[in-house]
């Protein structure tokens, strides 16, 4: 009798060797480290209290840019301090180091921050996983600042030394990153990519009398999820997960923001033009998934992926 894909891939993994395993088991144990949710708690209720909707977040969200700016900003200090650390061991020159190492510290002020906005709007698992990303990304900028110190007050070994650990931290911050990234999807967009799901042509969706007015409803095309809101004999239709993490936006409120209707995300508040899926405010970046429509001459609503 042949295993089973699930038992063929999990005796596979425990054949690999430990060093190959660990890195990949301590983030999943991150993962479940609930002993982490008080200190989550708190620092997450403080950063959305600093942090209220409005242009200032949305930009640390990455909304104008139309993706996370997070992880653009976060390759400025991993560069700089890689750079220094090679300069360090080839002999190269300390001003050269120091600089990086400073240029390094500068650049981690507005990755911290643009990470911090990022953390506070993600759920519960990928917000551990985030916190011990940010911790190690401190302790890494902390031991540079401690570099340049040493290197400033007359002992270059020693901040060689604190360079070199300051490097470890940072790298591993950077693999809990990609696990945060990669493995749990935040950052990425969650919204159903209906422009290839969904076939070709018109599609007969509902009788337009179906429709409730000024109110989000789901309705199933196929296996997708669709938000449908009607306004008078205006129809639009969205794809109905949210970008951001995939919450169920029929569930939210109808705002008006610069004239538009919108829809706000119940989970997360990421909100929405319902006329496009233009991205109002963040923390998604991403534009939400959206149909052209056309009411025909018996009462029937059609659509199919906007262009």
């Amino acid at each position: 009798m042949r295993p089973s894909p699930a038992t063929a891939h999990r005796a596979a993994t425990h054949r690999k060797p430990g060093w190959v395993r660990r890195p990949a088991l301590m983030a999943e144990r991150v993962e479940q480290a609930h002993v982490l949710d008080p200190i989550v708690r708190w620092l997450s209720d403080g950063v959305v209290r600093a942090l209220p909707a409005g242009p200032r977040t949305d930009a640390l969200h990455g909304v104008p840019f139309g993706q996370p700016a997070h992880p653009a900003l976060v390759r400025l200090p991993l560069g700089c301090w890689t750079s220094a650390v090679l300069l360090d061991l080839l002999g190269g020159a300390d001003r050269a180091s120091r600089m990086l190492i400073g240029a390094g510290v500068a650049g981690s002020v507005p990755a911290m921050a643009t990470g911090l906005a990022d953390w506070s709007a993600l759920h519960t698992d990928q917000q551990r996983v985030g916190l011990v990303h940010a911790a190690c990304q401190s302790g890494a900028a902390t031991l540079f600042l401690g570099s340049l110190a040493a290197r400033a007050g007359g002992r270059p070994g020693y901040g060689r030394l604190l360079s070199g650990f300051g490097l470890l931290a940072a790298t591993a911050g950077s693999y809990l990153g990609g696990h945060l990234a990669l493995r749990l999807g935040a950052g990425a967009s969650h919204a159903e990519p209906v422009s290839h799901l969904s076939g070709l042509g018109w599609h007969d969706l509902c009788g337009v009398g179906e429709l409730p007015d000024r109110r989000p409803v789901r309705r199933q095309l196929g296996y997708l999820s669709l938000l449908v809101y009607r306004q008078g004999p205006e129809v639009s239709v969205l794809s109905d997960r949210c970008s951001h993490l995939g919450g169920p936006l029929h569930q939210g409120r109808i705002v008006v923001e610069r004239g538009t209707a919108c829809i706000a995300c119940p989970w997360h508040g990421s909100t929405f033009a319902i006329a496009d899926g233009a991205v109002v405010h963040g923390p998604a970046t991403a534009r939400q998934p959206a149909f052209e429509v056309r009411v025909t001459a018996d009462g029937r609503v059609e659509l199919r992926p906007r262009r």
